[in-house]
């Protein structure tokens, strides 16, 4: 069920979330399959990340397995995008990964959560958005949480935890990340 604001919540015990569990199963399939694969392997990579998301993508996108998700189809990613390794994304709220876009190893994208509430945690899922707009560096070991927008030409700080919207032309760090500077040409 999808919010106004992009969140998406997945209730135990439905048919949507049945659906969910055969879309995680498929995505480890398609991970294994991938994970396998070498820097060298480039073409094969990219037409397994292809199948994984559901679209072509672009001849210039760059993935250094290995690579793990919770489901895949929820990825969109745009031209000359580079993941680095041992990178996760968790793309149940939705992932949009624009044009020229470094990933560091060891980054995490993480679209979904549960309630706060101990009573509630195992009773759904929540998935919000994650926008990484044109030109961001995220660096090594970073982790964005769902509902966050990353501006364009931004950095994130190795080590970040990104739980704000992040503006244009800046550099983040820190747990929570912050503003650090403005960042020019």
């Amino acid at each position: 069920m999808p919010k106004d604001d992009g969140t998406r919540i997945i209730y135990s015990r439905t048919p949507e979330s049945t659906a969910m569990a055969a879309n995680v199963k498929r995505a480890m399939a398609i991970t294994v399959r991938l994970n396998r694969l070498t820097f060298n392997d480039a073409d094969e990579i990219r037409a397994l990340f292809s199948e994984l998301i559901g679209k072509k993508v672009d001849e210039s996108f760059l993935l250094i397995p290995p690579f793990y998700t919770a489901g895949g189809d929820e990825i969109r990613v745009g031209r000359n995008v580079f993941v680095n390794q041992n990178c996760t994304f968790y793309d149940l709220g939705g992932l949009d990964i624009a044009d020229e876009v470094m990933i560091g190893p060891n980054v995490s994208l993480l679209t979904a959560g549960h309630p706060l509430e101990p009573s509630r945690r195992r009773a759904a899922t929540i998935g919000k958005p994650i926008v990484i707009e044109k030109g961001v560096w995220i660096a090594a070991g970073a982790t964005l949480i769902g509902g966050v927008t990353v501006g364009e030409n931004s950095v994130v700080a190795a080590g970040s935890v990104v739980t704000r919207d992040v503006p244009p032309n800046t550099l983040v760090g820190g747990n929570p990340a912050r503003v650090i500077r403005s960042i020019g040409d």
